[in-house]
């Protein structure tokens, strides 16, 4: 049986954890919400949607923002609001996960040389930009609580993946770029940034033709979101506390060909 971590009546109400976290109403980011949550630690949260109404009732999820990260506007607003939240407390985990990865309705790659550069744009300012904001954003919080960030990159920023478009692997290659350059300037600090590279992971984002990565990969099966979840906790807690500028790959071994 999965450890789910102490129970609310374990853990002294001032030593409790606090994670930000972004583009959690669904897949990855739902499942990172509730493996933190089931540790006890306090989440805020933003997506463009609104959270199901079953997890309002999770009295760990402190508050849920819906939030356009793709208006510099609507970003800085989020951050405003969750330092506000936050007050003069420290904050222990960043998780930049929100992104976009554009398809078209016929199935085709979105490569360099189709598709409109005004979308190459929008991607970059989801998953990329806004991560940088947010670190900013969040800088004292985090310095407060000698925190973490783990910024959610992907397989696909580490060679031409056959489905997701050059837009979305090339912003997630800058962001790993931009994990090892965050990571020396937060050292500072006594913060430590690190990645999370997913490979193909069971949500809602994957297709029928995933189906016919899965013998790419050595260990034979598409990972789960608590998989992933499970990583990010780790690399936010003391186990990992020598470790920054890294990048973990959950691919099952995908990665290495």
């Amino acid at each position: 049986m999965q450890d789910k971590g102490p129970s609310n009546h374990e853990v002294d109400p001032e030593q409790r954890k606090t994670l930000v976290l972004t583009g959690a109403s669904r897949g990855i980011g739902h499942s990172t919400v509730q493996y933190f949550s089931q540790r006890n630690w306090r989440v805020i949260t933003c997506s463009r949607e609104n959270i199901p109404d079953h997890c309002r009732r999770d009295p760990n999820w402190t508050e849920h923002i819906v939030t356009d990260l793709n208006n510099t506007e609507s970003t800085q607003k989020f951050i405003d609001r969750a330092n506000e939240i936050l007050g003069e407390a420290p904050l222990h985990a960043l998780v930049n996960n929100a992104a976009v990865s554009p398809k078209t309705t016929y199935k085709e790659r979105l490569g360099c040389l189709n598709g409109d550069v005004e979308t190459w744009r929008e991607v970059f300012e989801l998953n990329f930009f806004a991560p940088l904001m947010l670190c900013r954003g969040f800088a004292p919080a985090l310095g407060r609580g000698e925190g973490a960030v783990v910024n959610i990159t992907s397989i696909a920023g580490h060679g031409v993946h056959p489905f997701a478009g050059s837009a979305y692997s090339t912003s997630k290659s800058a962001l790993s770029a931009l994990t090892r350059e965050l990571a020396v300037e937060f050292a500072r600090f006594g913060v430590r940034v690190n990645a999370v590279a997913p490979g193909e992971i069971e949500t809602d984002m994957i297709g029928e033709e995933y189906e016919a990565l899965i013998p790419r990969i050595p260990m034979n099966r598409m990972g789960q979101p608590v998989e992933v979840a499970s990583a990010v906790y780790q690399l936010c807690t003391p186990n990992f506390g020598y470790v920054t500028g890294t990048e973990i790959f959950v691919t099952g071994g995908q990665h290495l060909f």
